[in-house]
């Protein structure tokens, strides 16, 4: 087996891992007490897309779905591999820094803070910032043309969901949130 394909294997596993935690904590929410839980497609279409997403990545990792691996394209396998190894970490990093206001589900509950440590800090989305990335540089590692156009699909409802996801959080955290708005930005840092 290729080893780039290894290590994207082996990291789908250790990252899937070191999720279950912040897993446990979205079922949690689930059935427990929210101010605001918007009824949305985006809800649940980015999360369907996203897991598509993992689907298609796992089967590149066995080289179905990808183009030849040439010596031709290593450098953009390599450059791939980085992106989607340090921000499936960094994604892991936001969903940690959440703690218990972790939810799969757009959403406020009635304890609900507004995390601003961590990634948090200078991106408003870590997380999703992450996913487009983990994405796009796994389909760029295993050469995926099936990973590749399911990426490009999803960046418009993960940005769509991260709007209203901003919306939600003005409306709770009014001048908390604009003064947290000021100093973050939205998707990328210090942009929006």
């Amino acid at each position: 087996m290729d080893p780039i394909n290894i290590i994207v294997g082996l990291n789908i596993i250790a990252t899937f891992g070191a999720n279950v935690s912040g897993a446990k904590k979205g079922f949690k929410s689930k059935i427990g007490a929210t101010k605001e839980k918007p009824k949305t497609y985006l809800q649940r279409l980015p999360v369907i897309l996203s897991t598509l997403t993992l689907i298609g990545l796992i089967i590149s990792v066995f080289q179905i779905g990808t183009l030849e691996y040439k010596l031709d394209y290593i450098l953009i396998r390599y450059i791939g591999l980085a992106i989607y190894l340090v921000f499936s970490w960094v994604q892991v990093w936001a969903y940690k820094s959440l703690g218990e206001n972790y939810s799969q589900d757009i959403l406020i509950k009635k304890d609900h803070q507004l995390v601003k440590k961590g990634p948090f800090r200078i991106v408003r989305h870590p997380q999703y910032l992450s996913q487009i990335l983990i994405d796009l540089g796994g389909a760029a590692a295993t050469l995926s043309y099936i990973v590749a156009p399911l990426a490009i699909v999803q960046i418009p409802f993960i940005i769509m969901r991260a709007s209203l996801e901003d919306k939600l959080l003005a409306k709770y955290f009014t001048d908390e949130f604009v003064l947290y708005k000021k100093k973050s930005g939205f998707i990328f840092p210090f942009i929006g």
